[in-house]
């Protein structure tokens, strides 16, 4: 029983060793310190800038992809023998939402 304990520990100290030693060199190849890593990975994320708004199967390979980035879209189609940017600087659409909720914020009998 007592082996089966003391093999434990030592795995259990391996794998602690383990990840101290991938946060060092994290932190040494990132050029800042330690609790800097530590904060790095516990952290607030950044913003996202780039998604898929949406997405359309032409047939089985094509595929055509609106991607936005930075409220900025471009239409792309994929899986075709060249990938082909279709269409860029497609403006991010408007939304009706935000201007019902601009109209009715205003203070009643102004405007």
């Amino acid at each position: 029983m007592w082996d089966i304990v003391y093999y434990l520990s030592i795995v259990l100290f391996l794998a602690v060793a383990m990840i101290g030693g991938a946060f060092a060199v994290r932190a040494y190849m990132g050029g800042t310190g330690p609790m800097q890593a530590v904060g790095a990975l516990f952290g607030p994320k950044p913003e996202r800038r780039l998604s898929i708004t949406e997405q359309y199967n032409i047939d089985n390979r094509r595929r055509l992809v609106l991607i936005r980035r930075d409220d900025v879209e471009h239409l792309i189609m994929t899986g075709g023998p060249v990938d082909l940017v279709i269409e860029t600087g497609i403006g991010a659409p408007h939304d009706p939402r935000a201007d019902s909720a601009t109209v009715s914020s205003r203070a009643p009998g102004r405007g």
